[in-house]
C-alpha cells in the first residue's frame, strides 16, 4: 500500500510537471447567507481558476482575534472581512498589511480600479466588496399593520413585543437618536457630546427590559421566525435571503438605516500572502461583485459592476436592484456609519455600553 501511494504521488507530480503546488488560504467572513454569497461568487470560481483552496472560518467581527494572532507572531489567517472601522484602526495599529489600489485590476470596462471603486470604499490597508445596512425588521404574518419609522421600532405601547438588538453600541446608539428626533444629518454631532451619549442610552434604557441581545448575523431572522421578537434589527442581507430562499413573510423597514462598507484585510504576517493578494484582486472584479449580488442584497463597490447586477440566481422574476441599501427609495433617511467616530470611540463606548449591560 506504501508503495502503491508513492507511485500516485510520483505521478502526480509528474503530471503537474513544472506549476508551483497548489496553496491553502483561509478566509475568515461572518457566516451564514453572506459567507455563501462569497463562496458562490468568489471561491468557487478562483479555485477553479487556480487549483488553490480556500478554507472559510467564521467570527463575529472586532479585532481582538487578529492583533492576538499579530502580536503572538502566529497570524493563520490569510484574509478578514471587517468594518470599515475596524480597517481604519486595524492599519492605524499597525495590525494589517498594506495594499495598493493600483495593482487591482480595472474595471470590466476598462476603468482604472482606482476610479472604478466608489468613493471611500478603498484606504491603505482594505479594498471593500459591498455595501450593506443595518435595518430592521418584522413578520408580517404577525402584524397586519406594521411600524414604518425607526421610531417604530422603540414604541413598545404602539407595537408591543420584544425587541432583537445587536449586542454592540454601533448602530444601535445612531438608530436611537434617529427615534429619538435627530435629523439623520446632525447624528454623529450629537453623539460627539456627554450629552449625545447620554440621550441615546436614554433611548435604548427605554426598551432595555424588552431587549433579545443577538451576535452573529444568522440569528435575527431566526428569532423572527421563532417569534422570539416582534422586531429586530439585523443585517439587510440576511432577512432578504429569509424572504427570497426560505419564503419568510419578513418586511424590512428602511427607515432609519445605518449603511456600512465591508472590506478585505490581510492581517500583518499572513503565512499566505501571495495567493490571498491573489485571491483579493480576484473576488474584488466586476464580474465577482456582481456575481456575489445576485445571492444576497448587498451593493457592489465597483461602479462598473452596477450594470452587471440582474436577477437573484434562482428566482429571475426577482430583480436585485430595489433590495440594495443604496437604492434611492431606501436612502430617505439614512446615515453612513462614520468610521472615523468608531474608530476614534469604539474602546470608550465598547465599555461603556458593557457596563450599561451589565446594571
Amino acid at each position: 500500500m506504501k508503495k502503491l501511494t508513492v507511485l500516485l504521488a510520483a505521478g502526480l507530480t509528474a503530471a503537474v510537471g513544472a506549476a508551483s503546488a497548489a496553496e491553502s488560504i483561509t478566509v475568515v467572513s461572518w457566516g451564514g447567507a453572506y459567507t455563501k454569497s462569497q463562496v458562490e461568487a468568489y471561491h468557487k470560481p478562483w479555485m477553479a481558476a487556480t487549483g488553490n483552496t480556500v478554507v472559510s472560518e467564521d467570527y463575529n467581527g472586532g479585532l481582538s482575534e487578529v492583533k492576538a494572532q499579530v502580536e503572538a507572531g502566529n497570524v493563520k489567517w490569510d484574509l478578514i472581512d471587517v468594518e470599515l472601522s475596524d480597517a481604519v484602526r486595524g492599519c492605524d495599529e499597525g495590525l494589517l498589511e498594506e495594499i495598493n489600489i493600483d495593482d487591482f485590476p480595472a474595471g470590466a470596462d476598462g476603468t482604472p480600479a482606482r476610479e472604478d471603486f466608489l468613493p471611500g470604499t478603498f484606504t491603505d490597508c482594505a479594498v471593500a466588496n459591498i455595501v450593506w445596512s443595518t435595518i430592521y425588521a418584522y413578520d408580517s404574518s404577525k402584524m397586519s399593520e406594521g411600524p414604518t419609522t425607526i421610531a417604530d421600532f422603540f414604541d413598545t405601547a404602539k407595537f408591543p413585543g420584544k425587541r432583537g438588538l445587536r449586542k454592540n453600541p454601533k448602530a444601535n446608539l445612531e438608530m436611537a437618536l434617529m427615534a429619538d428626533g435627530v435629523a439623520a444629518a446632525d447624528v454623529y454631532d450629537v453623539l460627539d457630546t456627554e450629552e449625545g451619549i447620554e440621550r441615546a442610552f436614554a433611548k435604548l434604557d427605554s426598551i432595555k427590559g424588552e431587549v433579545v441581545w443577538w451576535e452573529a448575523g444568522a440569528q435575527p431572522p431566526q428569532l423572527l421566525a421563532d417569534g422570539e421578537v416582534a422586531m429586530t434589527t439585523a443585517y439587510n442581507g440576511r432577512i432578504f435571503n429569509a424572504v427570497a430562499s426560505e419564503d419568510k413573510p419578513f418586511e424590512i423597514v428602511w427607515d432609519g438605516q445605518v449603511w456600512d462598507l465591508d472590506l478585505w484585510v490581510m492581517p500583518k504576517g499572513a503565512p499566505n500572502k501571495e495567493a490571498a493578494m491573489d485571491f483579493m484582486q480576484y473576488s474584488t472584479g466586476t464580474e465577482a461583485l456582481a456575481a456575489q449580488a445576485s445571492w444576497i442584497s448587498y451593493g457592489p463597490a465597483r461602479k462598473s459592476s452596477s450594470p452587471l447586477v440582474g436577477s437573484f440566481h434562482n428566482k429571475p422574476d426577482l430583480q436585485m436592484a430595489s433590495h440594495m441599501p443604496t437604492a434611492p427609495n431606501n436612502l430617505k433617511n439614512a446615515i453612513q456609519n462614520n468610521f472615523e467616530f468608531w474608530a476614534d470611540n469604539a474602546d470608550q463606548l465598547n465599555e461603556r455600553f458593557n457596563a450599561w449591560l451589565a446594571n
